[in-house]
């Protein structure tokens, strides 16, 4: 049995509620520029875009975008009082010198022990990985949303990447339509799933093995 999927926007509300107040929060391409719009009230969190951006506010209302100020993805996004913008040069300084605290990323693959694939399908094409390895191995705490299946019925989460890695072992939770999973040192840890779908279930959809440690909390958003 399939149970009702999350939408994009429930994930990233979900991952959103795991972000401490006053973290610093990179956003990556696709479902995590959601995340910044499900940050609760009274709560300071600050994200950062590697594309020279420092202190990412909400989507814009309809009419107030500006152009000359978007998101990795292209889209655009609003400046939160205190926010500035940095040179691509200081954006990347932030990343590899360890001063962000989560990275959210997306993924087309993600390994039982963390490894994570999400630049490439075929490794016979022209290199072009971008910032992800930096985000990847730089954040200290790496959180991936993403589908937990492709367009055509395959697992994600696989028990090893089939595509070319970005960082191996960096995952720590993973947020898909269908659970939040914890990477563990013992494997693949399930914490919450989407109401009326039992572990087995999810196991049917998931290649890499399960491990339930106690009774998943079900997945309300």
């Amino acid at each position: 049995m399939i149970a009702t999927r999350l939408t994009k926007d429930q994930m990233a509300k979900r991952c959103a509620s795991d972000i401490p107040n006053g973290a610093y929060v990179n956003l990556g391409i696709g479902i995590p520029t959601l995340v910044g719009n499900h940050i609760g009230e009274g709560k300071e969190v600050m994200f950062q875009n590697e594309n020279g951006i420092l202190g990412v506010g909400p989507a814009p209302t309809e009419g107030e975008e500006d152009l000359d100020l978007v998101n990795v993805s292209a889209e655009p996004v609003t400046l939160v009082p205190g926010g500035s913008y940095v040179n691509h040069y200081d954006s990347f300084v932030m990343i590899r010198g360890g001063h962000i605290d989560y990275s959210i990323i997306g993924a087309l693959q993600v390994s039982g022990n963390g490894d994570l694939a999400n630049w490439l399908t075929d490794p016979k094409a022209i290199p072009g990985v971008g910032g992800a390895m930096d985000l990847a191995v730089g954040a200290k705490n790496v959180f991936v949303i993403t589908t937990h299946t492709t367009k055509t019925g395959e697992s994600k989460i696989k028990k090893s990447c089939t595509f070319p890695l970005t960082a191996s072992n960096v995952v720590k939770r993973i947020y898909t339509d269908l659970a939040v999973i914890d990477v563990a040192e013992e494997g693949l840890v399930v914490k919450e799933i989407v109401p009326g779908m039992s572990v087995d279930d999810l196991q049917k959809v998931t290649e890499a093995p399960l491990i339930v440690n106690e009774e998943p909390k079900v997945l309300n958003v």
